[in-house]
């Protein structure tokens, strides 16, 4: 997208915002109504398809044995179309654990792509998650597989499919988070924690990049390592990335929920930090000049985290996407949980914002009407 472009989308966004190391916007009314949040949608990973018949479909984290969508014409009112992918049966590779699905219409059809435990698991292992990918002629399903297998299968497991498709190349790529398990890193954080007496050792997961082969039915070349949390306590990332190790919560670091897009020749990945099911969940998000990196993580990290430390209410915010709207601007979908129900999952929609440095920034989280 040429330069002035850009600057019109920012346009459209509006609001005027000062962060460290960002210019500030002009603040110009957006077009389009945003909903009130939280939305009306119980759970979590959301991921929204403005499809070619103009109206969006939400899908996300919902069942236990396949996933659920919803429909909306403007953003503010939400219908459930019901199930649209149904798993677990004896005959699928996908036994159990469906989580954070995605859908992108291509030539006329539907993928879903989505992450659940391999039903192929000799070892016996606690987390057998892998990647697959589901097919329908229409948004609401149904979904069938499009092969009863994983896309591919890595000796690890894997989560969080992100496809992304390079118009200049015309190559697609796939984005995943290898998982926590069996996966103990050493790091002045982990030793940290140890001497702290919290966690004897620290498990990570990481963000990985591969092509994707045109067909979605495997991959081209090896996964290259894209993001991982910080080894040294002096990076300026390990503060934000390491909470639920250094508040006690839980011995992991994630990097996970990663989404991959584009503005004008720079590559924008978000990603989501400490434990998903915790209060200090968050986003950040890096650059780089290819798909496939080197990122490099941006200084104003996290963009988006909880906000109940400044008298909020609503804490674990993560597993975000970005969606382009139709007057150019942008928001972005996530899940957060409220204080007043902590262990339930909502859906959220906030402006994300592009300054001219290429510093990304996110009004929220807020709640009730912008």
């Amino acid at each position: 997208m040429k330069k002035s472009l850009i600057w019109a989308a920012m346009a459209l966004l509006g609001g005027a915002v000062s962060f460290v190391g960002c210019r500030p916007v002009a603040s110009v009314s957006n077009s389009l109504e945003l909903p009130a949040n939280p939305l009306p949608v119980r759970f979590g990973d959301p991921f929204v398809l403005h499809a070619s018949d103009g109206r969006y479909y939400m899908y996300g984290t919902s069942m236990g044995d396949g996933f659920e969508a919803f429909v909306s014409d403007d953003l503010q009112q939400w219908d459930s179309c019901g199930r649209v992918y149904q798993g677990g049966g004896a005959d699928q590779w996908c036994v159990d654990c469906f989580w954070a699905p995605e859908v992108y219409e291509r030539n006329g059809k539907y993928y879903l792509f989505f992450s659940a435990n391999y039903r192929e698991n000799p070892t016996h292992e606690g987390e057998n998650f892998k990647i697959g990918v589901a097919v329908s002629d229409a948004p609401t399903g149904p979904f069938v597989d499009l092969m009863n297998r994983p896309v591919f299968n890595p000796d690890y497991p894997i989560i969080d499919a992100n496809v992304y498709f390079d118009d200049d190349s015309g190559r697609c790529y796939l984005y995943f988070s290898r998982c926590c398990y069996k996966h103990a890193v050493a790091s002045e954080i982990a030793d940290k924690a140890k001497a702290d007496g919290l966690f004897d050792a620290v498990e990570e997961s990481w963000v990985y990049g591969v092509e994707l082969k045109p067909d979605f039915t495997g991959v081209v070349g090896e996964p290259q390592l894209l993001l991982c949390p910080p080894t040294s306590l002096a990076d300026e990332q390990a503060e934000w990335e390491s909470r639920s190790v250094t508040s006690g919560e839980v011995g992991r670091r994630w990097t996970e929920g990663s989404f991959l897009f584009r503005e004008g020749d720079t590559y924008y990945i978000m990603y989501s930090a400490n434990h998903f099911g915790g209060r200090h969940y968050a986003v950040g998000y890096a650059t780089a000049k290819a798909p496939l990196g080197p990122f490099t993580k941006a200084a104003n990290n996290p963009i988006l985290q909880e906000n109940t430390s400044t008298g909020g209410d609503v804490m674990g915010t993560g597993h975000n996407m970005m969606l382009r709207l139709p007057d150019g601007s942008m928001v972005t979908v996530y899940h957060g949980r409220m204080t007043n129900n902590p262990d339930e999952r909502v859906v959220f929609i906030d402006p994300l914002r592009i300054t001219g440095d290429s510093c990304l920034t996110v009004d929220g989280p807020t709640t009730g009407r912008r």
